[in-house]
């Protein structure tokens, strides 16, 4: 399909309020309009603005799927994603209507790595547990046995999804004295093994048997959506440890919610839920779970960084080439 002639200046409609710098520099940069209620944008409001603006920079909260694509307008022809997942557009209909969409990887790593490493020691060490002890009044004092939890030294974390964040918890972990183990699509190169001293384990139902400690880290996808459903997660030891701050949608929530309740496994470490911003009421009744808001990438550094990453991407196109971060037909 031939596109329209990219403008100098695009007309860039962001859907979710970003950090004031990054803003004042696309207003600067780009006929820009910010979302200053900062409320996710419904249907309605996601499709009225597709059709009035060269650029759309959405966030993971805005769901494009590929009927909001076809009905776009011949004028959208650029979608600058705000982060590194882009489960929420579907490529293949945005590949169609030639409209190019963009991601910033790499931003995040280091930040996502860090509270997962928090959520490993948090769980088993019961540190939720303690901490709304102290702020309830109900702590009593030490005892010798006193909420007890588990070391993590020495025990096995089985990574599923070795790529940046996989790699960058690995090496934080073993740091800690834990063993890594890790499944994933492609076997890492040797080197790489080496340096981090991660055990590949082609079959994911051997590394949940074998695992104390369990991470998510890949993306989601046709392949990984409900991997984790209820005979996998069956599989898991009952003093095992379940951590997830990538995509809801990989594990079945309900299936998760039954093992911890039951005992099946130990505990669990969630940064993301399938209906957020809802949470289930049984996951806030159960005292072997910490829960966050989706917070694994919320820091100032990693925001202005993904920023500065989604203006550098329009900036590329607007000036007549391909974006660094071009999201191509194999991305899943």
């Amino acid at each position: 399909m031939a596109r329209k002639p990219r403008p100098a200046k695009p007309r860039v409609i962001v859907t979710r309020r970003l950090p004031p710098n990054v803003e004042a520099r696309m207003a600067e940069l780009f006929d820009t309009s910010f979302n200053v209620e900062d409320c996710a944008m419904d249907r309605t409001a996601l499709a009225r603005a597709m059709a009035q603006c060269d650029v759309l920079v959405p966030t993971i909260t805005d769901q494009i799927d590929a009927a909001m694509i076809a009905a776009a307008p011949e004028r959208l022809q650029m979608i600058a994603s705000f982060g590194s997942g882009v489960d929420h557009i579907d490529l293949a209909a945005a590949r169609r209507k030639g409209i190019i969409v963009t991601n910033t990887p790499g931003v995040l790593t280091e930040d996502t790595a860090d509270m997962t490493m928090a959520l490993i020691l948090s769980v088993p060490r019961r540190l939720a547990e303690g901490e709304k002890l102290v702020r309830t009044g109900q702590w009593r004092g030490w005892s010798p046995s006193g909420m007890l939890g588990h070391r993590i030294g020495g025990k096995k974390l089985g990574i599923i999804g070795m790529g940046r964040i996989g790699r960058a918890v690995a090496a934080r972990a073993r740091a800690f004295g834990l063993t890594i183990a890790y499944h994933n699509r492609h076997r890492l190169p040797f080197e790489v093994e080496q340096e981090l001293e991660a055990a590949w384990y082609p079959e994911l139902d051997s590394l949940l048997r074998d695992s104390d400690i369990v991470s998510i880290h890949c993306p989601l996808n046709a392949d990984s959506r409900r991997m984790m459903d209820g005979r996998r997660i069956a599989l898991m030891r009952p003093d095992a440890y379940f951590i997830n701050t990538s995509r809801a949608e990989i594990t079945d929530e309900e299936a998760l919610i039954v093992a911890l309740s039951e005992g099946r496994i130990a505990g669990a470490g969630l940064d993301v839920y399938t209906h957020e911003p809802a949470v289930d009421t049984r996951l806030l009744a159960l005292s072997n779970v910490v829960l966050l808001p989706h917070m694994g990438s919320a820091t100032f550094e990693g925001r202005d960084g993904t920023g500065a990453r989604v203006i550098a991407n329009i900036r590329s196109w607007a000036d007549g080439h391909r974006p660094p971060n071009q999201v191509l037909e194999g991305w899943v």
